[in-house]
């Protein structure tokens, strides 16, 4: 049993027990989030689609913690000029655990 929910301008394809990282939220670890953008829904025999949504349907998840991602070095350099710039960044992540899905 899967569904697909939008998040964040971002379409997952999601399961029960499944961990996911999100964008960044300020939740605190053990909170539970609610998702009701859900576009599709499979339960292994049978498919609903939503046009664009599922009405009723939500996906309920549980916020694990933070967590960052990779780190992505940006250097700029200029030719001829000695200018050199160099800094580093990392985003971060909110890991969510996928509790239920639930279709209404």
């Amino acid at each position: 049993m899967y569904a697909i929910i939008s998040d964040g301008g971002r379409q997952y394809k999601v399961e029960e027990g499944q961990t996911l990282h999100l964008d960044f939220r300020s939740v605190s670890a053990g909170s539970e989030l609610k998702f009701d953008k859900v576009l599709a829904y499979n339960d292994g025999s049978s498919t609903k689609l939503g046009g664009p949504l599922l009405g009723g349907a939500m996906v309920t998840a549980s916020v694990v913690g933070l967590a960052q991602g990779p780190k992505l070095v940006v250097q700029r350099f200029r030719r001829r000029k000695n200018s050199r710039r160099h800094n580093g960044h990392r985003q971060l992540h909110t890991t969510v655990k996928i509790e239920k899905i639930s279709i209404g």
